[in-house]
Parts: structure tokens; sequence; C-alpha cells
């Protein structure tokens, strides 16, 4: 297996699928590219699940320890949280030289439930970084992920890489990967509910807090629960419409909370732009996505829905 090249024109960021059977394969199309990178001097993080953490760890030796390695089921637990906690948190680090990533945001053991926020994050890492010099290389297992998966991985590539060698993908249509997952959510069997607005903000902390204690998470998560759902009802009201519809129900071993509003999300990287320390407004949404286990999102000239996953 090759390293990546350019293949769109001018534009400096490269972001190929790297389709692998087994583990030598794996290793094939991952240890060239990061030795080659750290060869021309260039920044090399890693975000892998856990498994291939210690696979690529024990082949690349001391080289292990020039190279940023991150188990991607914590750092990426959440899909939204990958573009700014891991890519941008590393790429904007080292605005002037070439980067190259490795990252792994979909793995056989994803849920039902993640895999939507996954394939989507996968299509907005080509409007996150368009124009950057960066080389994003992203692992599909093709032995056991699904044939719809992979086909995913094509319309959000534009390069594909496997045994063969590489191509350009005929599928890459990263816009109608975002449109078809912006799918409605499915309404729960039973929730609490409370309508807010500007005056019962307390209260909807309240039943924040109140239920996620029910729900037996720890005193710091608990804190977090209110945190996010205090950051998405104000959103409702700032940018909503003025209210917003909280709901908050347990299922599937998580603890949901839910605000509808009748905004629209113009944005689709909202809550993926990084925020400077020293700024205070428009940190709402990434708050939400670095706090929570999972966010989805749907969003039309209806209204928008953000929905929270705490594991519990």
């Amino acid at each position: 297996m090759s390293t990546p090249v350019k293949t769109r024109g001018h534009e400096p960021f490269v972001h190929p699928a790297l389709f692998y059977r087994d583990a030598d394969e794996y290793l094939a199309g991952t240890v060239p590219f990061i030795r080659s990178g750290l060869a021309a001097g260039e920044p090399v993080a890693v975000s892998v699940p856990a498994a291939n953490v210690a696979l690529l760890r024990a082949e690349l030796g001391a080289d292990a320890d020039r190279i940023t390695l991150m188990d991607m089921g914590i750092a990426g637990r959440n899909p939204g949280r990958i573009i700014p906690g891991v890519l941008r948190a590393f790429a904007d680090t080292h605005p002037d030289r070439h980067v190259r990533i490795i990252g792994e945001p979909i793995w056989p053991s994803r849920s039902a439930h993640e895999y939507p926020a996954c394939v989507q994050h996968e299509a907005l890492i080509n409007l996150a970084f368009t124009g950057r010099d960066v080389t994003i290389l992203c692992p599909y297992d093709t032995q056991n992920l699904t044939p719809a998966v992979l086909a995913d991985a094509e319309a959000t590539h534009p390069l594909l890489i496997d045994s063969t060698g590489q191509r350009s993908s005929a599928a890459y249509d990263p816009e109608a990967i975002i449109a078809g997952y912006n799918q409605p959510l499915p309404e729960p069997a039973e929730a609490a509910e409370l309508t807010v607005d500007a005056t019962n903000l307390a209260q909807a902390r309240h039943l924040a807090r109140t239920h996620a204690h029910q729900a037996g998470l720890p005193q710091d998560q608990v804190a977090d629960v209110e945190l996010v759902v205090t950051e998405l009802v104000t959103n409702s009201i700032d940018h909503g419409g003025g209210t917003g519809r909280l709901r908050i129900w347990t299922a599937d071993g998580h603890l949901l909370c839910q605000v509808h509003d009748q905004g629209t999300l113009t944005d689709p990287l909202a809550g993926r732009h990084p925020v400077p320390p020293d700024q205070h407004r428009n940190r709402g949404l990434l708050l939400v996505n670095h706090m929570s286990d999972l966010v989805r999102l749907h969003t039309s000239t209806d209204g928008t829905t953000f929905r929270v996953h705490f594991r519990l």
C-alpha cells in the first residue's frame, strides 16, 4: 500500500479511506504512512481503537514515542468531539507544517445509535479541513464492517486505498451523506417533559439534575448533565424562537436528554469549531459535544432537535 497522494488539483487537504482485511494489511497501510511523515519531519497523530493502538505500538517500537497516539474509543467516544478535540486540536498546533493524522472513528462494535453520527463526522471532515495542508487517513475493517458502511466510506472519502493500490472514489459525495443521515429521531415511549423559556431555566436544571441522580450517575456526571441541558435550552432560547421542549428518559443503558426548538441549524459544523480559551461566547454546542457520550441531531425548516446520551 502506498502513501496517499494529492488527487484534487491544488487542494492541499487529502482524506483517504484505507480498506484493510487483517492486521498485516492494517500495518502495511498505516506504518509506512507514519514513518514517511517522521522521516520528513512532519507532526503525526494517530487516534484509533485500543486494539489497533496496541498493534501499532508493537510494530513501531521506539517510533511510537515520536507520535501522538490516542485511543479513539476514549478521545472520540462522541463522534461530534473528534474534529475539535482530536483532529483540529492536533493540526492547529502546527499551522505552518504539513500534518499527518490517522483517525479510525468507525469500528465493528460501534452501535447503531452511534453510527449515523460517525458517518456524518467523516463527511464533515471534508468541510472542516478544505484548504488545510493536512492528510487524514481513515482505516476501515472490510472483514467486519457491513457493505453499507463501506459504501458510505466511499462517499465520504475522495481517495480509496487497499491492497491493490489507490484510486479516486467515483461515489464521493459528502453533502449527500450529511443530508441523507439528517433524519428525524425516533420518539421515546415515555419521558419527563418541560417547556423551557427564559423564566424557568432553574426548573430545567433541576429536572436534569434529578433524573441524572435517579439514573445512578456519579456526582461529577450529574453536574455534566445539568450543564449540557442548560447549554441546550439556552441555545434554544437564544436562537430557536425563545423556547425549547426538554425531554429526559433512560433507555439502552443511557440517560438521554433531548431539546427541540423552532430554529434551523444552518452551519453543519456547529459545535465542531474550536473556540479560543479566552472566548466566552458561542461555546455552548462545543461544550455539549465535549461533555456528552453521544450527540445526535436533526434539523429542518420545521425545527431542530438535539439528543444527547450519557452512559450509565
